[in-house]
């Protein structure tokens, strides 16, 4: 089969011949007919999610194909079946993953694409755990979206952030591929949403799926337009960049009772947060890590049922890959990126 590979952190990937994968006891092979491109590969390429051991590898985590073929002992996927695949590699036995919360796993064994090899492939083994019905309807290009870029916003504004019909909502970052799918999210549960990027086209796209003001974080005036668009502070904020200027910015345009979501792992970036404040405005700061599997299945019954559009603006066959990945450096991509296999 052919496959990219990552064979030094930061490196290129360098496309290979490989042996087709055999699935062990417990396992489904896939033949991958989309796989998603996010930041997160990009993030795991520079070395940040793996370790110096699992190189070499086949990245890729946001994966939709049909079944090939099952191990012994696979009792819930037959071969023919339409799927996407499960992000976490867990334990399912602590008590984080039997109360459904899978991604606090106490006993983890890493990540599809991290620690063992993933979608930038014609064909993936995974563990029957990971393996996900995708609904019929949906297409496996628009599929990829929802195991991560889709069903992370479900777990934000349902588990973390607890959105409800009339929140003021404002995400920064919301042009990128978690991004344009949170404000849908948020729609969907009934907030207002600022929407806020560096990309003017971008914001564009956003007013297209449902945000009611667009504000451009380079301009001057940037978080007042974002505070007269809140019209007295957000009650929900999500911040989807990271850095030290978006999450200081994101918590100032807090109001009474508000809750800030954020969702990257970057080391040692933080902000000031004063207690004075969080205490008189009851404001509330929430970590928010990926989501279930229960979750991935509620995301994927939305976008069945057009409720959420999935937002893959460019696909490229396994050979192309590196040109989303440049447009991903370079902030020209629109939402999700995707490796497709299909003629």
């Amino acid at each position: 089969m052919k496959a990219q590979v990552l064979q030094s952190w930061g490196g290129r990937l360098t496309l290979v011949d490989r042996p087709r994968p055999a699935p062990e006891a417990g396992e489904v092979l896939v033949a991958v007919r989309a796989c998603g491109v996010g930041l997160t590969v990009l993030n795991y390429m520079s070395g940040q999610l793996g370790r110096p051991e699992t190189l070499p590898r086949i990245p890729g985590h946001e994966i939709t194909g049909v079944v090939a073929e099952v191990g012994r002992d696979v009792t819930a996927v037959r071969a023919g079946d339409r799927v996407m695949a499960f992000f976490y590699l867990t334990c399912g036995r602590c008590e984080f993953c039997r109360a459904g919360r899978d991604a606090l796993c106490r006993d983890p064994r890493g990540n599809l694409g991290v620690h063992r090899d993933g979608g930038y492939a014609e064909f993936v083994a995974l563990p029957e755990a990971n393996v996900l019905p995708l609904p019929e309807r949906v297409p496996f290009i628009e599929g990829t979206a929802i195991p991560d870029a889709i069903a992370t916003p479900y777990h934000v504004c349902v588990s973390r952030a607890r959105v409800h019909v009339g929140d003021r909502a404002v995400v920064v970052g919301a042009g990128g591929g978690v991004g344009i799918h949170m404000l849908q999210m948020m729609r969907f549960f009934g907030a207002r949403v600022v929407a806020v990027d560096v990309d003017d086209t971008k914001l564009a796209r956003c007013r297209e799926l449902g945000a009611e003001s667009l504000v451009n974080f380079r301009a001057p005036d940037a978080e007042a337009q974002a505070r007269a668009a809140l019209e007295g502070g957000a009650t929900v904020a999500v911040d989807l960049v990271g850095s030290e200027q978006t999450l200081a910015w994101t918590f100032r345009l807090l109001g009474r009772g508000g809750r800030m979501v954020t969702l990257t792992t970057f080391p040692d970036i933080g902000f000031q947060v004063i207690s004075r404040r969080m205490v008189l405005d009851e404001l509330e700061v929430l970590g928010s890590r990926y989501c279930s599997r229960a979750e991935v299945l509620s995301a994927a019954r939305l976008v069945q049922d057009g409720m959420i559009r999935p937002v893959v603006s460019r696909a490229v066959p396994l050979e192309e890959v590196e040109s989303l990945h440049a447009m991903l450096r370079e902030g020209r991509l629109l939402g999700r990126g995707a490796v497709t296999f299909e003629a």
